[in-house]
């Protein structure tokens, strides 16, 4: 009864980190993506804005979750190929959301952005935990190889 409490307790411990990365991330992208959309001087346009702001997030997301979230010590070379492939199915969606939404669609650019911010963290979750870092979780500490 023990284990599965301490395994509960885990598994919140990490929930709640990668919520905070995820929402420090999910900050990050909407106000770069909103401050280039609406920066005059800058002039992008929802989609330019949304892949921009999305790379700034992705290098944040990455060395957050890799030292706060998941703890890893795995190296950088396969974990973040995986984090990169990871960040480039995020980065069509965040080309194809504002692209559908706003150019297609005539919705606004917060709309967009809102799609994009709610999406791609469920999605992350989920491959972070099972496939970018998976070797490294918690519970299987002893069985790591460096």
């Amino acid at each position: 009864m023990s284990e599965g409490r301490s395994t509960a307790r885990i598994g919140l411990k990490l929930l709640a980190r990668f919520g905070l990365v995820g929402i420090a991330a999910t900050i990050l992208y909407a106000a770069l993506a909103i401050g280039l959309v609406k920066s005059e001087w800058i002039g992008f346009s929802p989609v330019q804005a949304s892949l921009a702001a999305y790379a700034a997030a992705a290098v944040f997301s990455y060395l957050a979750h890799k030292s706060v979230t998941f703890m890893s010590s795995g190296s950088h070379r396969s974990e973040a190929a995986r984090f990169l492939l990871l960040t480039a199915t995020g980065f069509a969606v965040a080309y194809a959301a504002p692209a559908l939404l706003t150019a297609k669609l005539g919705l606004p650019p917060i709309i967009a952005i809102l799609v994009t911010c709610l999406l791609i963290p469920a999605v992350n979750l989920l491959m972070l935990d099972r496939w970018v870092f998976a070797q490294h979780r918690p519970g299987q500490q002893g069985d790591r190889s460096t």
